[in-house]
């Protein structure tokens, strides 16, 4: 991943976190500069979080712990995580808050998810079908 789709996944990162603020989530965020603080926030927050739970225990295991977690949980692995890093970041950030706590996380975690992979489908990456 180089620089510059780090750059577009923080901004799409950043515009959804704007956009949650519109639903009835309960998930506040004061300005678009704390939305973007927040965004990178919780993409540093994601990545140390799957680095130490999860990559790093597979490499030393040689995949088989990564495996088994993906596989016993299902996938909803990667959403925990999500909503940990989005509650983290919001008790960090003064201006980001989740008014319901962890229930605004897990529905925010789901929206964030499906709010980023709609705008990476329609403006970043859109299918020939699209255009």
């Amino acid at each position: 991943m180089d620089f510059v789709d780090i750059l577009i996944t923080w901004l799409v990162t950043a515009s959804s976190l704007l956009i949650l603020t519109k639903l009835p989530l309960g998930i506040e965020i004061d300005s678009p500069g704390i939305a973007y603080v927040s965004a990178a926030v919780f993409g540093i927050l994601n990545t140390l979080i799957t680095f130490f739970t999860l990559t790093l225990p597979s490499t030393l295991t040689f995949g088989l712990y990564g495996f088994l977690i993906k596989i016993l949980t299902l996938g909803l692995f990667s959403f925990f995580i999500n909503v940990i890093a989005l509650t983290i970041a919001a008790r960090l950030i003064t201006g980001f808050r989740l008014e319901k706590g962890i229930a605004s996380a897990a529905f925010g975690a789901i929206a964030l998810s499906l709010i980023s992979s709609l705008i990476y489908t329609l403006f970043i990456n859109p299918s020939p079908a699209l255009a």
